[in-house]
This record gives structure tokens, C-alpha cells and sequence, in this order.
């Protein structure tokens, strides 16, 4: 069920830190592997609550995705932590050749995704992680809309086997779904049905996209609204769905390349003819701004999501 106009705010970290607490109370064969950076990454109630469960290996991202891939071997199931920007690149090659290529169950959980670390500046914003862990064989990448979605999805995740990247928002975003909502890994949540204009959206965006399909909608267009957390698999029903309609606007906190948009556009591509219109980061580093500027500066906005659709419409 959609909560709107959403109601209360909360950063997906803290979703994330939350709901891995809980599960590894009830499951002592999950463990967290920090960075060094437990508070920000919201994993520092696990550290209190459950110590013999919890490593921080400090600054040293390569080392943790090689003691990750071990315990996996051992039966354990690690969630890596770190920021996004750390978790896609400094340990890339370690997760490809130790995690991925031997198929381990290894899941690697980010903060601070996208644009969301703002005034921290392009060095810390991550844009082409979801993109990178993308390309690699066996690797599941999610990213939720908010809070309680996102405590789904991370417990999903640790429910199925295989190396999975989920990211999260350093910034607070609005909580659009009740607690009651289902969510499974795989298979787009379908927020609203229409027939002119398919919009396509995933993680900080969602909330986004919903209040562009009220505007679209009180309008006098109809508007099918996706929400697509996870990008790989993605779910090409979903897409093909949205192909009928003929008319289709992706929205992402992610470089237009190689993100939600390219993977939309790689189902379409294949299994068909529609139009496709991507928003996004525009292929250009981020700077030290607020979150909100930031994502003006990259079209992400409102605005320009009713534009684009009624652009193609």
C-alpha cells in the first residue's frame, strides 16, 4: 500500500541498519564486516548488540571483501559496509575474482548511493556503481525507494544465495510504502497502472516519479508508475509491459550510462519498439552542493520528468 502525500523522511541506511540487526538476532550465521565506518553506514547498533558477530576491519576495503568471500566459505553470510563509492571500486577486483567469479554468498551493503552525500563533494558521490556490479556475472543489484522497503529487500537479500549489492541514501527520503507492502528481489513494484506514459523509477527517485505521475495524472494523463529496485535482474515482464504503452521515462540517481536506463533500454532493444527517454546523472561528476541542487542540475527533478512524458505523449 502507497502512503501519499508521504508523511515522515528517513535516510535508507538507517533502514538498513535496523533491519540487519534484527536478522542477525535471529540468524547468528550473519555477520557485518565494516570499514571503519559503522555510524555513518548505520551498522554501529549491530556492533553493540551482537559484538561476536560483528568485524571492522578499518580502512582497508580490499582486505574486507577477501575476509567476507572466507567466511563465506566457512557458511557465514557477510554484509559488507562501506560507502557506495568505496564498495563499487576500491574492492571491485576483489569482489569480481573472490566473490563473484566462485559464487559465493557474499551480499555488500552501501550507503551514501548516487548524489545523496551531497556536500561531501564528487569524491564520495557514487554514480557508476550500480553500473559496475551490473556487468559482473552472478551479482544481484538492488536499490530501495525507502525505509521500509528497503528493510524487505535487505531481509530478501538474505534469504537467497549468491553475491547481491544493495545501495542506500546518506539524505532522508520520504516514506511512500507501509509497513505491510511486499517486495520481492527481481520483480518491479507497480505503484499505478495507466496507458499514455510508462515511468520507470528506482531508489531516491521513486518519490520523485510519484509526485511527477500525481501532476501527469491531474492533468488528464495516465501514467503506469514502476517502481524498479532491483536492476539486475531486471524484470523484462515489467519492461515489455511497459513497451506496450509505447512511451517510457526512466529516473535514476545514477550516470545515464550503464544504469536503470540502459537496462531498460537493453529490454526494449531486444524484445521490441518503444520510445525511451532516460533521466539521470548526466554523465558528469557531482560537487559539493545540496542534495536537492545537485539533482536539478541533473534534470532530476519534478519538472522535467512531466516534461519528458508529455514530450512523448
Amino acid at each position: 500500500m502507497i502512503t501519499y502525500p508521504a508523511t515522515d523522511s528517513k535516510p535508507t541506511r538507517q533502514a538498513f541498519g535496523d533491519e540487519i540487526t534484527e536478522l542477525g538476532k535471529n540468524n547468528q550465521d550473519i555477520v557485518v564486516v565494516d570499514m571503519d565506518i559503522s555510524k555513518s553506514c548505520k551498522t554501529d547498533k549491530f556492533a553493540k548488540e551482537l559484538p561476536d558477530q560483528h568485524l571492522n576491519v578499518g580502512i582497508a576495503e580490499q582486505g574486507g571483501a577477501g575476509v567476507a568471500a572466507g567466511m563465506a566459505t566457512a557458511g557465514k553470510i557477510p554484509f559488507l559496509s562501506t560507502y557506495a563509492v568505496f564498495g563499487s571500486m576500491r574492492m571491485a577486483e576483489q569482489v569480481r575474482q573472490e566473490t563473484c567469479y566462485p559464487f559465493l554468498n557474499v551480499k555488500i551493503a552501501c550507503s551514501h548511493g548516487g548524489l545523496t552525500p551531497a556536500n561531501d563533494g564528487g569524491s564520495h558521490q557514487a554514480i557508476e556503481d550500480m553500473g559496475i556490479y551490473s556487468s559482473m556475472p552472478n551479482m544481484t543489484v538492488i536499490m530501495p525507494a525507502d525505509y521500509h522497503s528497503t528493510r524487505k529487500l535487505v531481509k530478501e537479500a538474505s534469504e537467497i544465495y549468491g553475491p547481491v549489492y544493495l545501495r542506500f541514501t546518506r539524505e532522508k527520503v520520504p516514506m511512500i510504502y507501509d509497513e505491510n507492502e511486499e517486495f520481492t528481489i527481481g520483480k518491479a513494484n507497480k505503484i499505478q497502472s495507466g496507458n499514455d506514459v510508462a515511468i520507470i523509477a528506482n531508489g531516491d527517485t521513486v518519490s520523485i516519479a510519484l509526485e511527477a505521475t500525481k501532476q501527469l495524472t491531474d492533468q488528464g494523463i495516465s501514467v503506469q508508475l514502476l517502481d524498479m529496485h532491483t536492476i539486475k535482474p531486471i524484470d523484462r515482464e515489467a519492461v515489455q509491459e511497459c513497451m506496450d504503452i509505447g512511451n517510457i521515462v526512466t529516473v535514476e540517481d545514477h550516470n545515464i550510462i550503464n544504469g536503470l536506463g540502459s537496462a531498460v533500454s537493453n529490454v526494449v532493444a531486444e524484445e521490441g519498439n518503444a520510445r525511451v527517454r532516460k533521466i539521470g546523472v548526466q554523465d558528469q561528476f557531482g560537487e559539493s552542493a545540496p542534495y536537492e541542487k545537485l539533482l536539478e542540475l541533473n534534470g532530476i527533478t519534478v519538472d522535467n520528468i512531466v516534461r519528458k512524458a508529455k514530450e512523448l505523449v
